[in-house]
């Protein structure tokens, strides 16, 4: 899982607790946020305080974390680092250090950066066939969902906290999810998945864990968002689109069918 590559419910409450509340908001909502899935139950925000996962980081590491106090300002470094086109995965730690990710490496960067500034560390796996999967770090302000990703496309990067579900938010990534035969080929997508979960592996710095990270990716449920007609019928990203996508693209890192 690399290239245009969640969510363990093991605590619950009512559905008047919304899935996706910062860990600094308290306050429940009144309503249940829709997640776009029948029976999608909200999970138990974290009252304890979240460990640091930064402690014992440099100064300079911590200047740089600091200063990415907005989802664009998240958005706008990984936009400066290089696309890697390497199997291996890298840590939040080992981004900063190399300045270098693909869409796991900076979902997974962006999940700790939002965590930071209050949110839950959530990512998200975008499916696709005879393609990369896509993985997205995924944030909920006003009510609504937005998103912040690493790729080597133009096209499927960030996104504003303006989608009322998540499959609403996933479907915002279809038309420009493309391979280079022009074909689409977004096809279904994963429960998010709270990365609070494997605090106890240092996952904001350890290179390993993120091997067990992709391992639950794996294991979670998925949603289709295609039937097995309407994936027949789908036509060609036109020229234009295609052309406009793969703006500054890395051959390198692309997948081949």
């Amino acid at each position: 899982m690399h290239g245009d590559l969640v969510f363990l419910m093991t605590n619950f409450q009512s559905p008047t607790m919304s899935l996706f509340s910062q860990e600094r908001d308290i306050r429940p909502m009144k309503n249940s946020f829709q997640t776009g899935h029948p029976k999608f139950k909200a999970m138990k925000r974290n009252k304890k305080r979240s460990p640091d996962p930064s402690v014992g980081w440099t100064l300079s590491e911590l200047r740089l974390l600091s200063s990415l106090s907005s989802t664009d300002k998240i958005q706008a470094f990984l936009d400066t680092l290089e696309y890697s086109a390497e199997s291996r995965y890298r840590s939040p730690r080992s981004v900063l250090r190399d300045r270098m990710a693909h869409c796991y490496d900076g979902a997974v960067f962006a999940a700790m950066a939002l965590r930071r500034l209050g949110y839950l560390p959530l990512i998200v796996d975008i499916d696709a066939v005879r393609d990369d999967d896509h993985v997205i770090a995924i944030f909920k302000r006003h009510g609504r969902f937005g998103a912040i990703a690493k790729s080597n496309f133009v096209g499927i990067r960030y996104r504003e906290p303006v989608y009322i579900s998540l499959r609403e938010l996933v479907m915002s990534y279809f038309e420009s999810f493309y391979n280079i035969d022009y074909e689409k080929t977004l096809r279904q997508y994963t429960r998010p998945l709270n990365l609070s979960t494997f605090d106890a592996l240092n996952w904001t710095s350890s290179d390993a864990a993120l091997d067990a990270i992709a391992d639950k990716l794996n294991d979670i449920r998925v949603y289709k968002i295609l039937t097995a007609a309407m994936a027949r019928s789908l036509s060609p990203v036109d020229k234009r689109t295609y052309d406009a996508g793969m703006l500054g693209v890395k051959r390198a890192g692309l997948y081949k069918p």
